[in-house]
């Protein structure tokens, strides 16, 4: 079997899980579940369909850094229900779902799959660095455009797109990204910048659009290249593009550093590749599985890993 490497974008799942499945689905001790079991389906359904060989669970260890608050201060601050002086912000996410990410940590644990995050980074710099340092082909599974940046044909890094739904996926690669935004994944992040992103606190460019900041990207090649003929006047961008451009000089000189996905990190050393458990892990698993309701997601995600799962 050829290897390959998926990186999980884990809350992206979760999150998603948790408001596709009502919160009556619960343990039975009445603990809601519906954000572990719609993982666990996930999880089966992609090792199913793509076949990996080895599964990293990306966490973000601070889903907001400090570094990038400190180059601007919007970043994500519409998600912030409580700030923490010296630590990590506390996220706004329903009290249902905050019971289940301990559960969802236990789940992962019990099946062997890696957690893997990173002190003052996200899960999109985690998955940037394993990503980029893989020696086999990589499937990055998220709903975050912003990682569109890693794809890379020539190292075969693909994204599994999930914002449509598990039942509508899309494989990203570079020729699909230039179909539909008609920028390479080398110039997404300038173009992520350029627009915009509120559902990130990201104000972009006033009055550029995706297809302004394309057209841009297009003739000028990048950020920099669309910065530098701003402020050449003998430049063909005409004088309403270019007061734009410098009425945002203060957001673009910082801005890409938040955008840029992290790609160095040091995340020491790990086993992610997929083995079936020992009769012992698996019978351990089952137990956890009948304790919390968790079902056929569950019997599916083991079957998925590779496991001999009895009456199946």
């Amino acid at each position: 079997m050829t290897e390959r490497l998926m990186l999980l974008d884990t809350a992206s799942l979760y999150f998603r899980a948790f408001f596709g499945l009502p919160d009556t689905i619960r343990a039975p001790d009445g603990t809601p579940v519906n954000a572990v079991r719609g993982l666990l389906e996930f999880i089966a359904r992609l090792v199913g369909d793509y076949a990996p060989t080895h599964l990293v669970a990306c966490w973000d260890d601070d889903w907001r850094p400090q570094w990038r608050v400190d180059l601007i201060p919007s970043y994500k601050a519409h998600r912030v229900v409580d700030v923490v002086a010296g630590g990590v912000d506390v996220e706004e996410t329903p009290d249902a779902l905050v019971t289940q990410i301990p559960m969802i940590r236990r789940v992962l644990a019990e099946l062997h799959i890696s957690v893997v995050g990173a002190a003052d980074h996200e899960a999109d710099d985690v998955i940037g660095s394993l990503a980029t340092q893989s020696t086999i082909p990589v499937d990055i599974v998220t709903g975050d455009r912003d990682l569109f940046q890693l794809v890379d044909d020539a190292s075969d890094v693909r994204l599994v797109y999930t914002a449509r739904g598990m039942s509508k996926l899309e494989v990203m690669t570079e020729e699909v990204i230039v179909g539909k935004y008609g920028v390479t994944p080398r110039q997404y992040a300038d173009f992520a910048v350029l627009r915009g992103d509120a559902s990130d606190g990201l104000p972009g460019v006033a009055g550029i659009g995706e297809k302004t900041a394309a057209n841009l990207l297009q003739e000028y090649a990048s950020l920099d290249g669309i910065i530098a003929a701003a402020a050449d006047v003998s430049s063909t961008m005409s004088s309403t593009i270019r007061a734009k451009i410098a009425a945002a000089a203060e957001y673009l000189a910082v801005a890409p550093q938040v955008v840029e996905v992290v790609q160095g990190l040091d995340l020491g050393q790990f086993d992610a590749q997929i083995r079936p458990l020992s009769a012992e892990a698996r019978s351990s698993f089952a137990h956890l599985a009948d304790e919390w309701g968790l079902g056929s997601p569950a019997t599916r995600a083991l079957r998925a890993l590779g496991n001999d799962v009895p009456g199946t």
